[in-house]
């Protein structure tokens, strides 16, 4: 791999222009290709980013031989096929979150990437944003003990009609997917797998989940307390509670801009991102690390974390009686 990283976009929507936007401010990253469905969407985006390529189709971006990594940001239900096919193309993939929409699509892309040793990663960026990653350090440092509880929650008001992508579960509608997957992937960051789950849900006419609480619990006695809405602004804020003391996030926990620590007989400690905390170039940063150094995972968001993370979402929409179209059956966790 040389110094510079070249990447191609698979998708022209909103997360897709924000991460060009942030990519393009890293030294060394290239962006040389996008594709989209149809060549007026994938040309247009091409003109506003100064993308020399542009593609009306996925086949194009993965054939072509200047690009190092494709950055998929399609709706959960294609991200199976776009990351399966640029993965047989050869390519490098960071893939946005969820991950897919099961465990066992998951499975067969990890499975895909290790089998031809190839660089594949959820795009997590909570997981790479450097406050969270130092609040990481601290707990497995133990200055708040053992873990006892995590509480975590992601919800917007809407409303949101009918029509719109989030209730169509064609498209892996529905609040778990597109906003639970930060808290649960936030108390399993901290956790690990849960050995039990549990989970209680309002579903809309079509059958996604509009309003989701989930609690997990683990053997050694720690639970989180987790929830998503599509019905609701809740607080979008974070805390894990240990039995030395506890460290509280704020709102928007999954791209904090500071976090407190609080300990018995200590004044509390502030924390603060010295860094862009809404930036998406941390998991780009990372990603191109990991291409730089020839390593096909990355410790800051490993694949077996991905997987860990679609079979509790899996036992979650188990529990609240979840499925879509695309699949014949989801297996219980």
């Amino acid at each position: 791999m040389s110094e510079k990283v070249r990447w191609g976009i698979l998708a022209t929507g909103g997360i897709a222009e924000r991460f060009t936007t942030d990519v393009l401010t890293l030294d060394g990253a290239e962006v040389v290709a996008v594709a989209s469905r149809t060549e007026a969407s994938a040309k247009a985006f091409a003109d506003r980013f100064g993308i020399p390529r542009a593609y009306g189709d996925w086949a194009g971006l993965f054939a072509d031989e200047d690009v190092d990594v494709v950055y998929v940001a399609t709706p959960h239900h294609a991200h199976r096929e776009a990351a399966g096919r640029a993965l047989e193309a050869g390519k490098a993939v960071l893939c946005e979150k969820a991950f897919t929409l099961n465990a066992r699509e998951a499975e067969e892309l990890v499975t895909s990437a290790r089998d031809r040793g190839l660089f594949l990663m959820e795009a997590m960026w909570m997981y790479c944003n450097p406050l969270v990653r130092r609040l990481v350090e601290l707990v497995r440092g133990g200055v708040i003990g053992e873990i006892r509880s995590v509480q975590a929650d992601f919800g917007l008001a809407g409303p949101f009609t009918a029509d719109h992508r989030l209730r169509d579960p064609a498209v892996g509608g529905g609040a778990l997917l597109d906003l639970g997957v930060y808290p649960v992937s936030f108390a399993q960051l901290l956790l690990g797998e849960p050995d039990t789950v549990q989970a209680h849900a309002l579903l809309s006419p079509e059958g996604v989940d509009l309003n989701t609480g989930m609690l997990l619990g683990w053997d050694t006695g720690a639970s989180a307390l987790l929830s998503c809405s599509l019905v609701a602004d809740t607080p979008l804020t974070a805390s894990v509670t240990g039995t030395l003391g506890r460290i509280e996030l704020p709102r928007g926990f999954f791209f904090p801009e500071r976090f407190t620590l609080y300990r018995d007989g200590r004044d509390p400690e502030e924390f603060v991102n010295e860094d862009d905390a809404h930036s998406l170039r941390h998991e780009a940063a990372e990603v191109m690390r990991c291409l730089r150094a020839g390593t096909t995972e990355s410790p800051l968001v490993p694949l077996d974390g991905s997987l860990a993370v679609m079979r509790t979402l899996d036992a979650v929409r188990d529990r609240i009686g979840v499925r879509y179209p695309q699949e014949a059956v989801v297996t219980p966790v």
